[in-house]
């Protein structure tokens, strides 16, 4: 399978959000303008590419599958566990129209192209039993158990960010991820950060952020360190909204978060 991911492909693959039918698609695209650099020790962000280093750059990374026979991609986070070797996404990103993505793998720190800790494998890939019955957004959570790579596993050789269900709502957060819709494009790690909200239209989390198709999946974190990279992962980026696309959403992480993750840590 990492044959099949050549550098090319991954340049090629599309956001997943962008291969949606429209009655799919719980958001329009995000209007373009202009990426921005946000320095990253600007809280507040609503986006900007992070520079700051750290333990973010190679346990955050890009997803890529394929999806009815069409590349695609998403983001993910190498978190700590028991297997080490568990990758926490959005539930679609493992999983949509009834069937589990094949082809996938996580590609921890990429950057235009550049894959410097390797491309691994899913050996198997999981999501919430509310998001395998029927797609409800309210769970979009998925995770995946990848393979060793050259005799390490994964988090051996990248390190693991913490991982936590069940907290306090309000609290300030920091979301990551590789979009690759307009005005990005998937070739590097973007940010936000500030207060987030409780969502509207289902049970999770809001938070001010320009992310476009292709952060799906990406890291919300709770005490995130800018000086160290280091956080724990607390939600996922999830979807957008048309009317107002300045927002993204991610699920609320609470016990059928932890079952979840349970069952792939042990997997």
């Amino acid at each position: 399978m990492t044959n099949f991911w050549t550098p090319e492909r991954m340049r090629s693959a599309v956001p997943i959000d962008q291969l949606l039918t429209p009655k799919q698609r719980i958001s329009a695209p995000v209007a373009a303008g202009k990426a921005s650099t946000v320095s990253p020790t600007a809280f507040p962000s609503g986006g900007g590419a992070w520079t700051g280093g750290g333990k973010i750059v190679a346990t955050e990374g890009r997803v890529f599958f394929t999806y009815t026979g069409r590349t695609a991609s998403c983001s993910g986070t190498a978190v700590t566990s028991g297997n080490e070797s568990t990758v926490v996404t959005a539930g679609h990103c493992v999983k949509l129209d009834g069937a589990f993505h094949t082809n996938w793998v996580f590609v921890p720190a990429y950057n235009n192209g550049a894959t410097p800790y390797g491309t691994w494998t899913a050996k198997k890939t999981y999501a919430t039993p509310q998001w395998v019955a029927s797609e409800d957004i309210n769970y979009d959570i998925g995770a995946a158990v990848v393979n060793p790579l050259n005799g390490a596993n994964l988090t051996d050789v990248v390190g693991g960010q913490g991982i936590a269900f069940n907290q306090a709502r309000g609290q300030n957060m920091y979301a990551f991820g590789y979009p690759a819709a307009a005005p990005y494009d998937g070739s590097k790690l973007i940010y936000c950060s500030g207060k987030v909200f409780n969502a509207f239209i289902s049970d999770g989390l809001g938070m001010t952020c320009d992310m476009t198709g292709g952060s799906s999946g990406g890291g919300w974190f709770l005490q995130f360190s800018e000086s160290t990279g280091a956080g724990i992962v607390n939600s996922v980026n999830s979807y957008k909204i048309n009317f107002i696309p300045t927002w993204m959403f991610g699920p609320y992480f609470g016990t059928d978060a932890q079952n979840l993750y349970n069952t792939a840590q042990a997997g």
